[in-house]
């Protein structure tokens, strides 16, 4: 399974030492990589497979994002050479620059979707790519599996929030979520965290944001909307619910109204509200989105209250099925 017919060379190899562990970095055509790697998965005749089948969607999905052309970067392939890969330097000056001789396939520790991803890609575009990698020149077969364990188990993303954020200027509602948290202006700017961390004082998320500005503008009359006008739309609604429940909005502990549960009703609510308050040229009539929000001023918003076990999105649904009929009800 990992022998080759003929050696294959690599060229352009940078050598270093990771940790006492020998490792090669450098890139090769796709076309090489499928060639010069294998992938041990789960059910391995040796015993020692690790990697589970891969998932086609995830493959296909990274095709697609291939197809976005320059702007499609990707990270290194992680490889295990197993003593198959032997390092040449090209002189005696660059004793750390040369190349590689690859007499056996190596293992593929880290990235096989990615792999199945431009496989299919210069399959159906004809193209070639340049893969980076990353390969040890030997791991034995449990530090491989170790290190696949730790890359898999133990280490941690940028998490939802911070990637909302580093997406803001081509998602609209990362963009909305972001403008809500950072401006002064917004009652969120006080009490929303940018990192995802919540901290004292700092207990809604901006991917909490993200999730509840979906359901405000989830109603086909809003979806059109631009971003701008979406952020001003909700910048208003939020602000009139806090002008009326000011002391309800700082404090965390003994009121629920901006626990993520009630937040979400409350946007829930608000894109049926919403969509009552456009007049009949399109435009969004602030002063009736105001009279319909001001009529839950005699809603009871403590952590002792009624709202006390409301829990999850179906805690949210309901909540929002007594709020909609709290703003929509008559005033004679």
């Amino acid at each position: 399974m990992n022998s080759l017919p003929k050696p294959i060379v690599i060229e352009n190899v940078l050598q270093y030492k990771m940790r006492g562990k020998v490792a090669y970095q450098s890139y090769l055509p796709a076309s090489t990589a499928l060639n010069v790697t294998y992938v041990k998965h789960y059910d391995h005749p040796a015993g020692k497979g690790y990697q589970r089948p891969i998932d086609s969607k995830r493959s296909t999905d990274f095709a697609i994002y291939l197809s976005k052309g320059d702007d499609a970067l990707f990270t290194p392939v992680l490889l295990n050479g197993a003593g198959n890969w032997e390092f040449s330097a090209y002189d005696n000056i660059r004793i750390n620059y040369g190349r590689l001789v690859c007499k056996g396939k190596a293992s593929l520790m880290d990235g096989q979707h990615r792999l199945g991803g431009i496989e299919r890609y210069i399959q159906e575009t004809n193209a070639e790519l340049n893969i980076p990698f990353l390969a040890f020149h030997y791991l034995d077969e449990d530090e491989e599996i170790q290190l696949f364990d730790t890359i898999n188990t133990k280490a941690k993303g940028i998490g939802t929030s911070l990637s909302k954020y580093l997406r803001r200027n081509s998602d609209e509602y990362s963009w909305i979520a972001t403008e809500l948290i950072t401006r002064p202006e917004s009652p969120f700017h006080n009490i929303g965290s940018i990192v995802g961390k919540r901290t004292r004082g700092r207990h809604i998320t901006l991917q909490n944001l993200y999730r509840t500005l979906q359901y405000l503008f989830k109603e086909q009359k809003l979806v059109a909307m631009s971003n701008e006008e979406k952020y001003q739309i909700a910048l208003n609604y939020y602000r009139y619910i806090k002008d009326i429940f000011s002391k309800e909005w700082i404090d965390y502990g003994d009121y629920r109204i901006t626990h993520i549960v009630c937040l979400d009703a409350l946007s829930i609510a608000g894109g049926k509200i919403l969509t009552k308050s456009i007049n009949e040229r399109g435009r969004l009539d602030y002063n009736l989105m105001h009279k319909h929000v001001k009529k839950l001023v005699s809603m009871n918003w403590s952590s002792e209250g009624p709202l006390k076990y409301v829990k999850g999105i179906s805690g949210s649904k309901s909540l929002a099925i007594d709020l909609i009929d709290m703003m929509m009800l008559s005033s004679n």
